[in-house]
C-alpha cells in the first residue's frame, strides 16, 4: 500500500500545474478514493486537498520570488482564475501577498514533499478481529458536532452531559448485540476529515429494537467490520487508537476502509484513569495488484 501511495505522491509533484483528481490518485494507489482520503489524512495530519494546495503555493512562491513571469501568469498556471484569488490563497499560506513578497523578498512558508514509510517498532501488539455483521440499527440521541483530532471535544462532552440518566437507562435495555452497551457513533463525516468539519454523532446502542419516541435512528447495512481493542491510560489510549489503525494496521493488511459509521465502545476504570476500548471500522477487502 505505501509503495502505491508514494507513486500517487509523485503524480502530484508532476502535475502541480494541472488539475489533480482524487479519483486518479486513488487509481494509482490501487484503492478507493474514500480510503485514500482517510489514509492520507491519518498519515499526513492534513486533508489531501490541503496538501495539494500547499504544495502548489510552495512551488508558486519560489516562482514569485524568482521573477521573470508576471504574477497573473503564475496564478493562471497554478489554477487560479484571477490575480485576486491567487493573492488570497498566497497570503493564507505565506502570510504576505505575492506582490509584497516579490517586491520585498519576504520569507515564505514551504510545504515539503511528502513520502511515506512504515516503521515497525514492535513495542506493542494490536488486537483485532474481522466480523461480518448483518444489518443493524443505532438508536440514541443525535447531534451535529465538529471534528476534533486531539484533545477535548467540548461540543461532544456538552451533548453527552445533557442526556438524562433515564434516557441512558432506557437505551441500555435496548442493547441486544455487539458492540454491547452505550457506544459513540460517528457518521456522515466530511471526506476531507479536516479539523473543524462536522459529523453526525450518536450516543446510543446497537440494536434490532424500535426506537423510543424522541430518539434518532441510523440504519447500517450489512457488511464487514474490523474490530480493534486497546487498553491503557485515559484518554490517551482512546485518542491514539484511530491513528494507530490507519497508520499501522491498514498499510500492512489486505483491507481498506469503506463508507459507514465508526463505532467506539469505551469502559473507564472507577477512578477514570484507565480505559478499555473497542473500535469498529467498516472495511472491505483491498484490490489485489
Amino acid at each position: 500500500m505505501l509503495e502505491q501511495l508514494n507513486q500517487a505522491m509523485e503524480h502530484i509533484e508532476r502535475n502541480l500545474d494541472q488539475r489533480i483528481e482524487a479519483a486518479e490518485l486513488a487509481r494509482i494507489a490501487v484503492t478507493s478514493e474514500y480510503h485514500l482520503r482517510r489514509m492520507f489524512s491519518a498519515l499526513a495530519g492534513m486533508p489531501l486537498s490541503e496538501y495539494i494546495r500547499r504544495r502548489r503555493l510552495t512551488v508558486a512562491g519560489a516562482e514569485v520570488l524568482a521573477g521573470g513571469e508576471t504574477l497573473l501568469d503564475i496564478a493562471v498556471r497554478y489554477g487560479y482564475g484571477s490575480g485576486e484569488a491567487f493573492a488570497r490563497a498566497f497570503r493564507a499560506v505565506h502570510g504576505v501577498g505575492p506582490g509584497e513578497a516579490r517586491r520585498d523578498g519576504a520569507a515564505l512558508q514551504a510545504q515539503p514533499r511528502m513520502s511515506f514509510r512504515l516503521i515497525i517498532e514492535g513495542s506493542s501488539s494490536m488486537r483485532y478481529r474481522v466480523v461480518d455483521k448483518p444489518e443493524f440499527t443505532v438508536v440514541g440521541p443525535k447531534a451535529r458536532i465538529p471534528l476534533v483530532h486531539e484533545g477535548l471535544n467540548q461540543a461532544m462532552v456538552d451533548f453527552v452531559r445533557g442526556i438524562g440518566a433515564d434516557t441512558l437507562e432506557q437505551l441500555e435495555k435496548l442493547s441486544d448485540q455487539e458492540p454491547r452497551g452505550i457506544v459513540s457513533v460517528s457518521d456522515n463525516l466530511d471526506p476531507s476529515r479536516a479539523e473543524g468539519t462536522e459529523l453526525d454523532y450518536y450516543h446510543g446502542v446497537v440494536t434490532h429494537a424500535e426506537a423510543p419516541d424522541g430518539l434518532a435512528t441510523l440504519t447500517v447495512p450489512a457488511g464487514t467490520w474490523a474490530v480493534f481493542e486497546t487498553s491503557g491510560p485515559a484518554p490517551q489510549a482512546i485518542q491514539y487508537l484511530w491513528r494507530d489503525v490507519f497508520t499501522q494496521w491498514f498499510p500492512s493488511n489486505p483491507y481498506r476502509s469503506r463508507p459507514g459509521p465508526e463505532i467506539l465502545r469505551t469502559r473507564l476504570s472507577a477512578d477514570g484513569t484507565e480505559a478499555e476500548a473497542e473500535l469498529w471500522i467498516p472495511v472491505e477487502r483491498a484490490a489485489q495488484d
